[in-house]
């Protein structure tokens, strides 16, 4: 098959036309869409209507919660003959397996997706870890961006993913947002989308689906989802603004699909504590009608606290298609979700058109991402080819462009092979760092600082947990007097290897050199000890709102020793 994108076409039906966003091929010709168009309507012909609700669902398969969970999701393939699958923890060859198995046992090729924002590590432990969106935000030539999510396709195809739920287009306004955070691009409308259509982009030029979330705007919320109905209330001059602008950027840009929220805004839905994703006003008002949004459109996780506490099984599911919705993810309840839907068709809630309109859309997707056939991925070899050194070159390359430097006043850097100090606080690893320095690095412990001999150059490193992009990061009060009391006598070059959202209540007034790193993990901490070193240009900005003097867009450039 030709290589895909998503691109913004005329779908020619027989002898009429219609404006779609539906994933095609680059310069497709009229005949390829009849085909296209011809197996979609033959297909749709040949499915029941239990069938065609089945296209509807997409369900949760994983590998670590034992053979029952598996055979659970055997039966809801086989029986309720659903639409795609999920991928969460933890097995690659297991779930490949396991993909094969059920592509074999399913009338229409499943529809293959996974959560994979920083690439298929946030599911797969085995696989190699890509930067998280908020250490992408502060990278200045998108074109890495493109260049890192085109590999995580690459690793999406090795394990039969057809769609990567990403990317997140939240505006992170809240620096203590409990669930989007580091997954965000960051607080500036314009850098967010910008970056998100490099990576949606290097998804769809290599026939992964992307998936733009969290619509309406999840960027400002003080609720973790997972756990309740998080609450937006600015009025629509701010959504405007802020919140949905992202998104109606991004509308016209061929992006696959759209995930809706578990949120409750105000000014957009009168209905009180209406979740947006069971919200007609929003999903069918604002999404499709008033936006235009003609690509695929599917709820965020079903089993999320913020509506599973709330509505039942299989109710859900159906409020979530009456309002709009395309597809219904991690459903809970498939067998009564169809029920539920039939029941609406035949009371006259919803019409029949409504389904056929949703189960082509879905076909015509499977269609263009090469699924009118299924072939098995082979699961031999899986954990060494998503994780290798092409991928360490790559994400070692992000981290080091994603570097801003806040300020260098002494001109502390870079270090030139000169004696310094290390000083490491807060609770993750840092002995990669300390190694990749090089030997004129002495070590010295936080009870150690009084041996430090008095003006000489000290690199304190703020080694922040990097086990979870969610958690809000903050500086302990015994780290920050560690950092108070070394700047009365040395020259600090104060390294955060964490969110920039760290330096908030830091007073760095009397540090010479500041410089963020985004990332606690071994790629990031070898790439920030050679720009110490001089090895790679440093020329990252920063890509959140901070405090009122640490803003958005600030860094400095400081080039390596080789450019001067």
């Amino acid at each position: 098959m030709k290589k895909l994108i998503y691109t913004s076409l005329f779908i020619f039906l027989f002898l009429s036309s219609k404006i779609s966003a539906q994933y095609q091929p680059k310069n497709i010709s009229t005949e390829d869409l009849k085909k296209a168009n011809l197996w979609v309507d033959k297909t749709y012909s040949s499915l029941s209507q239990d069938e065609k609700l089945g296209q509807l669902f997409i369900v949760a398969l994983y590998t670590n919660k034992g053979e029952n969970e598996i055979s659970t999701v055997r039966n809801i393939v086989v029986n309720d003959k659903i639409g795609g699958l999920i991928l969460m923890q933890d097995d690659a060859s297991r779930e490949i397996n396991l993909v094969n198995e059920f592509q074999q046992k399913s009338k229409v090729p499943l529809m293959i997706g996974m959560d994979a924002e920083w690439g298929v590590f946030q599911r797969i432990a085995t696989a190699h870890k890509y930067p998280w969106a908020m250490t992408l935000g502060a990278i200045q030539d998108k074109n890495l961006i493109y260049q890192m999510s085109a590999k995580i396709a690459e690793d999406c195809h090795r394990m039969g993913i057809n769609w990567d739920f990403a990317p997140v287009v939240d505006v992170n306004t809240n620096p203590s947002n409990p669930i989007i955070g580091n997954r965000s691009f960051g607080s500036e409308v314009n850098n967010v989308i910008s970056s998100a259509l490099s990576y949606s982009n290097g998804l769809q030029d290599n026939n992964i689906l992307a998936a733009i979330k969290h619509f309406p705007g999840h960027g400002d919320t003080n609720t973790d989802s997972h756990l309740d109905l998080p609450v937006v209330s600015h009025d629509l001059e701010r959504l405007n603004t802020i919140e949905l602008a992202p998104f109606k950027a991004l509308m016209d840009k061929g992006i696959g699909g759209v995930m809706i929220a578990h949120l409750y805004v105000p000014a957009l839905e009168s209905g009180k504590g209406i979740p947006a994703s069971i919200s007609k006003n929003i999903v069918t008002g604002l999404l499709k009608e008033k936006f235009g949004y003609k690509g695929l459109i599917i709820t965020d996780a079903l089993n999320m606290g913020a509506v599973a506490n709330k509505y039942n099984p299989g109710e859900l599911d159906a409020m979530a298609f009456k309002a709009g919705n395309d597809i219904m993810l991690f459903s809970q309840g498939v067998a009564s979700g169809k029920k539920l839907i039939q029941k609406a068709i035949d009371n006259g809630e919803i019409s029949q058109s409504r389904v056929e309109e949703s189960v082509k859309k879905i076909l015509l997707t499977k269609y263009f991402l090469g699924l009118d056939t299924y072939t098995p991925k082979n699961p031999e070899n899986i954990n060494s080819d998503l994780n290798n050194d092409s991928h360490k070159v790559l994400v070692q390359n992000l981290y080091s462009n994603a570097l801003t430097l806040l300020k260098d006043e002494k001109k502390l850097l870079p270090l030139n092979n000169k004696q310094v100090y290390y000083v490491s606080l807060e609770e993750a690893p840092y002995q990669t760092f300390a190694d990749q320095l090089g030997s004129n690095v002495i070590i010295k412990k936080a009870n150690e600082i009084n041996t430090i001999p008095k003006h000489s150059t000290v690199i304190v490193g703020l080694h922040k947990d990097n086990s979870t992009a969610y958690k809000p990061y903050k500086i302990s009060d015994s780290s920050k007097k560690v950092l108070k009391d070394l700047a009365k006598k040395q020259n600090i070059i104060l390294n955060v290897f964490g969110s920039a959202y760290a330096l908030k209540d830091i007073d760095i007034s009397k540090i010479s050199t500041v410089l963020v790193s985004y990332e606690n993990n071994d790629d990031s901490m070898r790439a920030t000890a050679d720009a110490l070193n001089g090895k790679t240009k440093i020329w990252g900005r920063l890509p959140v709102l901070v405090n009122d003097k640490l803003k958005a867009g600030m860094g400095i450039d400081l080039d390596s020793i080789t450019a001067k």
